[in-house]
């Protein structure tokens, strides 16, 4: 998968190339209505912030919805912890809405 920056005044260059964040995810345990663990290697010649990650996503029920806990392990040095939590939270607006609008 490849991540496009499509604004030429994104705040972090990608890890790929300038405006682009390429990497491969692989599903490693799926438990409905869980956890889903899933091992996500970065594509890049900068070995700062090529390498594998582990992302566990796990959910729990929770008053009005569903409580969602997202645990990063193994997160390449150059990927700064500001930068994984921005990422994160616009990946999460931009699936939150597309739901709204489905």
């Amino acid at each position: 998968m490849s991540l496009v920056y499509q604004d030429s005044d994104h705040p972090v260059a990608g890890k790929t190339s300038e405006d682009t964040d390429a990497f491969q995810g692989t599903f490693v345990e799926l438990v409905p209505n869980e956890r889903i663990v899933e091992v996500i290697e970065f594509e890049s010649d900068d070995s700062s912030v090529a390498g594998r990650m582990t992302l566990t996503t796990s959910f729990a029920d929770a008053d009005g919805g569903t409580q969602v806990t997202m645990v990063f392990e193994d997160v390449p040095a150059g990927i700064s912890l500001a930068d994984n939590e921005l990422g994160t939270r616009q990946a999460l607006e931009q699936l939150a809405s597309y739901l709204r609008d489905a």
